[in-house]
């Protein structure tokens, strides 16, 4: 790892620390440093948590990555697929939302999750500033909590809340793939 990988990489552990966020360090060869993170931050013992978010910075790149990532549950997959044409209604609406609101994504309609990010790029002299940070990460989950917003439209009347009790809650982390 070069020194600016190590000074970046100490910048946002200590961003994420400072907000009592960080969970755990993504160990993984193709990257300089990755950490996921919980997002937004709730006091403890409160018993709201925020969504697993991660941060990483690939090998050679001059940018950092926040990224967060939907696998859509099993009532909403069956409510997408009640109605001919909804699946794919909801996907394009998605598409539209993220496209206006400049993020990147990744779409696995077949599996019904996405990922959603953004990249901020760094120079030698210009270090992230920690409200530059948190302005990016607050970006994507916004967006992430609207896709939900609008997920629910899309199953609006379709799904009990018995059929949460018996569905497993989805973790991304470092493992989730949109490619397995």
């Amino acid at each position: 790892m070069t020194a600016n990988a190590q000074y970046l990489e100490d910048i946002i552990r200590d961003y994420l620390l400072d907000e009592g966020i960080l969970r755990k360090r993504i160990d993984n060869e193709n990257l300089e440093f990755g950490y996921q993170f919980e997002f937004p931050p709730f006091t403890e013992g409160a018993n709201k948590r925020g969504q697993n978010m991660v941060v990483y910075q690939p090998k050679k790149k001059d940018l950092i990555i926040i990224s967060i990532a939907t696998q859509i549950s099993p009532p909403h997959v069956e409510a997408l697929e009640g109605v001919e044409g909804r699946k794919i209604r909801f996907f394009v609406e998605l598409k539209k939302l993220l496209l206006l609101r400049n993020l990147f994504f990744r779409l696995d309609i077949n599996n019904y999750r996405y990922e959603i990010s953004d990249q901020m790029f760094i120079t030698n002299n210009e270090p992230i500033s920690k409200n530059h940070f948190f302005q990016t990460v607050r970006k994507v989950f916004n967006v992430q909590a609207y896709s939900n917003l609008l997920l629910m439209e899309f199953c609006s009347g379709k799904i009990k809340q018995e059929d949460f009790e018996n569905t497993e809650k989805f973790q991304s982390g470092p493992g989730f793939s949109l490619y397995t």
